[in-house]
């Protein structure tokens, strides 16, 4: 797995991670920017372990090369020493650090390339971490906005739920209809009170009246008082 695949896998577990734990969000931005900066190191150190073993690789095949070379040389001077036995002994070490050389080429090769393609993936790494650091105050301005909506969303449910304020209309109506029904109760009191004094009057005066007429009679009939 490459050093980018690797920390794509690292953010997306810590983001799984951090969100269920309903962290801020700066605090899960600020976290990630450190993992990144973490496994950049962890990525520089593997690069830089891959490059000292190209360079030894190097010197292996430079030696191999150059030891096959002597061995030729050697294996001339034989010749013209007229030992042809020591000539094919000296080229038969030839072969063999040839051999060795073409070994060390192809591991040497293979290596170069790991090498590349990591230090590419650095420098990758290295750029995503800087626009990640750029990127962070404007997400986290983003996730303080959807926090404040979501809050006004909340106050706005609590606000539309009408079960408080209908049970409030409905105890005020009632006691405005008790205050009515006291008021006419009262009403009703003071106009029976009022009509009973009111016969009393009107009994009074019927009596004034026939007291003023049974008078009048016996005046009439000629009985004197």
């Amino acid at each position: 797995m490459g050093i980018l695949n690797r920390m794509k896998t690292l953010i997306k577990s810590n983001v799984n991670d951090l969100a269920s734990k309903a962290e801020d969000p700066e605090k899960i931005l600020n976290q990630l920017i450190l993992d990144m900066q973490e496994q950049l190191g962890e990525a520089k150190i593997q690069v830089r372990d891959t490059i000292a073993d190209k360079k030894m690789l190097k010197k292996q095949l430079d030696a191999a090369t150059e030891k096959a070379a002597d061995w030729e040389k050697k294996a001339m001077l034989a010749v013209e020493a007229g030992r042809d036995d020591l000539a094919r002994e000296a080229l038969s070490r030839k072969q063999e650090k040839e051999q060795e050389a073409a070994t060390l080429q192809d591991s040497y090769e293979r290596l170069a390339a790991n090498a590349d393609q990591l230090a590419d993936q650095l420098r990758q790494l290295s750029t995503k971490i800087d626009e990640a650091k750029r990127k962070k105050e404007s997400l986290v301005a983003r996730a303080k906005r959807v926090e404040a909506k979501n809050q006004m969303a909340t106050t706005g449910n609590a606000i539309s739920n009408n079960n408080a304020f209908d049970a409030f209309e409905r105890n005020a109506e009632k006691i405005e209809e008790f205050e009515i029904q006291v008021e006419a109760s009262g009403e009703l009191s003071g106009s029976v009170q009022e009509q009973e004094l009111e016969a009393k009057f009107s009994k009074l005066e019927k009596g004034s009246a026939m007291d003023d007429e049974l008078a009048a009679l016996k005046a009439k009939m000629g009985f004197k008082e």
